[in-house]
């Protein structure tokens, strides 16, 4: 038996042509995989104490023509919606995995939550330095906490405080090659410690 959580296939899905196909990959291939974590780290971050946590497994419904370039589970305080509250997300794009905390542009408290942050900087800068941060979860692309100096993660939350559209993300990126690797007891291991390091700033975020 196969004791690897992710497989190539997995992150193949994004290859395939036509928003049906690869809906069908989707559906087929990883939403069985998101449902399982989902069950696992919503009882996780439950127990940090600070609410109870429901997963939601992204259906892209709303698309009629492009088909999405990742797809992810994500984790809320709430049953029905997560994207205007902060969350947390597994997902994967073609190229890589994501373990992040993210507050995205639906979210209405988001110049309260730059403020916060700003006033406790120590809590991104001193997550570890394979650690990445981002203002567009629409992008695969981040900057690791390493590579970016106070200024400019001050500039990035600035940003979420003062642009509509902005956002802001943090966490880990793993690549695809070396995510199939991993056997199920170490991803989940992986994505414990990732959630494990972004509780404290997500305690910051809801202003706990």
């Amino acid at each position: 038996m196969d004791n690897h959580f992710w497989i190539k296939d997995d992150f193949e899905v994004f290859s395939i042509n036509g928003l049906e196909k690869r809906m069908e990959g989707l559906q087929n291939k990883i939403q069985p995989k998101f449902a399982i974590l989902g069950r696992h780290f919503a009882d996780r971050l439950s127990a940090h104490g600070t609410d109870e946590f429901f997963p939601h497994i992204a259906k892209h419904a709303r698309r009629t023509v492009n088909p999405p370039k990742d797809s992810w589970v994500a984790f809320a305080p709430a049953k029905r919606g997560y994207k205007a509250l902060p969350h947390f997300q597994i997902g994967l794009w073609g190229t890589h995995l994501f373990i992040i905390l993210a507050v995205i542009y639906e979210n209405p408290d988001k110049k309260g939550i730059a403020e916060r942050l700003k006033k406790n900087l120590s809590a991104l800068t001193t997550l570890p330095d394979s650690y990445i941060v981002s203002g567009d979860h629409m992008k695969p692309e981040a900057t690791k906490i390493s590579e970016i100096d106070a200024v400019e993660l001050e500039n990035l939350l600035e940003r979420l405080h003062s642009v509509k559209k902005a956002e802001f993300l943090v966490g880990r990126h793993l690549s695809a090659e070396d995510a199939v690797n991993l056997s199920n007891e170490d991803f989940i291991a992986f994505a414990e410690e990732a959630f494990d390091k972004l509780l404290p700033v997500y305690d910051i975020v809801i202003g706990k």
